[in-house]
């Protein structure tokens, strides 16, 4: 046998192992199947407990997916109490909820499945039933995430789309994460369900962009009734509703909002009404208002692209026991 020919062997095999790791890296949705057979149920059930205790838990559980899969990956890095952690970066401090629930579902889980099923892997499937039990679309959770063993305050403060984002940086953003325009519409579906305070959309009630006047975008009976939630000088912390006149149904009403002017936050109705949009993402805002089988099914996709945003598989990372700290 020649020389090139025993090269061109091995090549080949190393090229088929190499192959073979990837596909043992995938996430799978079965992956627990054995392993925990009960997760899902064990999930769902206190998922609905807390949903039953406080509506607006599903928004916090669905958004607490979407911040730590931006920033790292989805490996639950932001779950990690660590002075230099993700959740006490800028845009989690005060903000990103569900922590204790996240614990409640871990213990029952343990309970089960003692050292088995991550807390990346509890965020993601939470994340999905609390858009279901909403009203909302559902779809089938990838599995097989591990836990991180640090966390990214730097990258949480510089890689989480910002409310006061343009569309530009929202796209890219989005973009530096391998996800796209598409992506960028359907997840900022999400906000059909949740709260706002109002730190985060004051700035279009008075002096918009520095214009001395309220953002002309926002339709002004809406403009009136938040202007008497948060006033000049008033409580920044106090929240009303992301998608007015359909707060705690996940639906398309969301961007039937855009269409008229109701968007709360200022990245919500730029999708529609900035001069970017109209080459853009205007066209799947409307698509998406008069259809929504359309928006639940690229929803699902989205969610399921997302959570597989850079995770650690195989022996990376670790099956935390608490998922606030991590083993020692």
């Amino acid at each position: 046998m020649k020389k090139s020919d025993s090269v061109y062997g091995y090549a080949l095999i190393l090229a088929f192992f190499m192959l073979f790791l990837a596909a043992r890296s995938q996430l799978i949705t079965d992956f627990y199947k054995t392993s925990c057979p009960n997760l899902m149920a064990i999930v769902r059930k206190e998922v609905q407990n807390a949903i039953k205790i406080e509506m607006r838990m599903a928004a916090s559980l669905l958004r607490l997916h979407f911040h730590d899969c931006f920033v790292n990956g989805c490996d639950a890095s932001i779950l990690l109490d660590v002075s230099d952690g993700e959740k006490f970066a800028g845009p989690n401090l005060n903000s990103v909820r569900g922590f204790e629930v996240v614990d409640n579902i871990k213990t029952s889980v343990e309970s089960a499945c003692p050292g088995v099923v991550s807390c990346a892997d509890i965020v993601a499937i939470a994340a999905r039933d609390s858009v279901f039990l909403s009203g909302g679309p559902t779809w089938k959770v990838l599995l097989g995430r591990r836990d991180a063993l640090v966390a990214n305050q730097s990258g949480a403060n510089t890689g989480l789309p910002s409310p006061f984002d343009n569309l530009g940086n929202i796209t890219l953003k989005f973009a530096n994460v391998g996800l796209d325009l598409k992506d960028v519409v359907s997840l900022s579906g999400g906000h059909t369900i949740g709260l706002s305070r109002c730190l985060l959309f004051s700035n279009r009630l008075y002096n918009f962009t520095g214009t001395g006047t309220p953002d002309s975008t926002l339709d002004t009976n809406m403009l009136s009734d938040l202007q008497k939630i948060c006033p000049v000088n008033g409580d920044a912390n106090k929240t009303t509703f992301l998608d007015r006149n359909s707060n705690d149904l996940f639906d398309n009403h969301y961007f039937q909002n855009l269409l008229n002017g109701k968007g709360l936050l200022s990245s919500d109705q730029i999708l529609f009404s900035s001069d970017e949009a109209k080459t853009t993402t205007q066209s799947l805002v409307q698509s998406y208002s008069t259809n929504s089988d359309l928006f639940f099914a690229d929803f699902a996709n989205s969610m399921i692209k997302m959570g597989n945003i850079s995770p650690l598989t195989g022996s990376s990372g670790q099956i935390r026991k608490n998922c606030r700290v991590v083993n020692s």
